[in-house]
């Protein structure tokens, strides 16, 4: 184990792991039990390490920024925000400065009304860090679909055949992208990440997320078309990484385009982003849709303005409208599809709609896009609020952490909007066992 605390000599760290002597890739070379691998990337404490350095472990493919960056103005004399109190889940000091403080918190930026008024960096973690963002990407994903659906060049009723007819006969023949959109396809997938035979680890191996086992790697694109089905398409919501590597898929034929270029061209350099991103890819050069993106946290705080401003930037529309108001609208077919999911004892009244969670708030319903290990943009209308939240959590999944999170957001979102403070009986409350969160989604993307 490690001491976070003296290797990065941050008082504010949690000091539930410790007593590792000497901090991951330290030491020129660093010694054998510091090197972080690919056998070890995402467990603690080397996944603080390797978050925010995964191009030196997996291969990556550039996401350039354009040529014009777009600033985000800073709000003169911010308000304190880190005494403000916070009804937690979970234990530790009652307000928003004691929850960023016990969630393993590698960046904090907060904005309201387009102005930054918080901005912190922990550890080593600077501004022009790429943190990965774990299926925080899956989000982005959804507003490439988008664009491609306003462009008149992807069908979101279609079958997924119509693009990738590889997917003849397998699991996804006859899955709509639609299906994928909302994760209501019928295939078998689980995400049970303590089974290493489960596909969402056997899909790793083949995405190079995991060292090269006797089975071999045939890519990923290829094992996804060996899935099989397990129920009919268009029922329940169940989290599923592979119909967002799917759908990653779809995209990249009905553009012509690969993923890392789309993502560019149609969202990063629109943007006005500061900073590349990077996607990583498998070993035939194929994008990881449902989590490889690693992005800088000013960079994901301009993607929560593109949300919370209906997809315009400045005065030029980059995601359809009419797309983003379309997730917000939830129907009773959506909140049917999810009421049965292992997600809803955690975000209860909440859905998922092209690849956004949502979750009723005290201020309104919040849009979320999140990632295990703690990554998490949130987009609060009723308060003009963006917060983006990038972690290194010692485990995948966390609920306290996760609810904390957001209440704390949420507090702050309302103080900044001058609302007055959260109602207890107004915020997230989990309605039943808190072991499940992100669907089924166990220490992945």
């Amino acid at each position: 184990m490690f001491d976070e605390r003296a290797a990065d000599d941050d008082p504010e760290r949690p000091t539930k792991v410790r007593a590792m002597a000497i901090a991951p890739m330290s030491g020129f070379p660093p010694p054998p039990q510091a090197v972080v691998t690919l056998g070890n990337w995402q467990q603690p404490p080397f996944n603080r390490w390797a978050f925010q350095h995964l191009r030196e472990l997996i291969p990556t493919q550039r996401i350039a920024r354009g040529p014009r960056k777009k600033p985000l103005p800073r709000l003169k004399n911010p308000p304190v925000l880190e005494d403000l109190a916070v009804a937690r889940l979970g234990a530790g000091v009652p307000s928003v400065g004691g929850v960023l403080a016990d969630t393993w918190t590698d960046a904090v930026i907060v904005l309201h009304e387009g102005q930054i008024v918080l901005e912190r960096y922990f550890g080593r973690m600077q501004a022009n860090t790429p943190h990965l963002l774990m299926s925080v990407s899956k989000s982005i994903v959804g507003c490439v679909s988008g664009i491609l659906v306003g462009q008149g060049r992807l069908d979101p009723e279609a079958p997924v055949t119509r693009y990738v007819p590889e997917f003849a006969g397998s699991g996804y023949d006859g899955a709509t992208v639609r299906n994928l959109l909302d994760m209501r396809t019928g295939v078998a997938f689980s995400e049970a990440y303590e089974n290493p035979d489960a596909q969402v680890r056997v899909i790793e191996r083949h995405m190079g997320w995991h060292p090269l086992d006797d089975s071999g790697r045939i890519g990923m694109y290829a094992y996804l078309t060996s899935l099989a089905a397990e129920g009919p398409h268009g029922g329940p919501f169940v989290y599923r990484s592979a119909d967002t590597d799917v759908l990653g898929w779809v995209c990249e034929r009905a553009a012509g385009v690969r993923m890392a270029d789309l993502v560019s061209h149609l969202i990063w350099a629109p943007m006005g982003t500061e900073f590349d991103a990077e996607i990583t890819c498998d070993p035939v050069g194929s994008a990881v849709h449902d989590g490889g993106i690693s992005a800088a946290g000013r960079d994901l705080a301009r993607f929560g303005m593109l949300l919370l401003d209906d997809g315009w930037v400045g005065n030029r529309a980059v995601v359809p409208a009419e797309w983003l108001q379309q997730a917000r609208h939830i129907d009773a077919d959506i909140r049917a599809a999810f009421a049965s999911c292992d997600s809803e004892p955690i975000l209860p009244g909440g859905w998922y709609r092209n690849q956004f969670w949502f979750v009723p708030g005290p201020s309104g319903d919040m849009q979320l896009c999140l990632g295990i290990h703690g990554q998490m943009v949130f987009v609060d209308r009723g308060t003009r609020t963006v917060a983006v939240k990038l972690s290194s959590w010692p485990t995948p999944q966390d609920p306290a952490y996760l609810v904390d999170t957001i209440r704390a957001f949420s507090a702050v979102g309302r103080h900044l909007a001058g609302l007055g403070p959260v109602d207890d009986a107004a915020t997230v409350k989990p309605s039943g066992p808190t072991g499940i969160v992100e669907g089924s989604e166990r220490g992945h993307a």
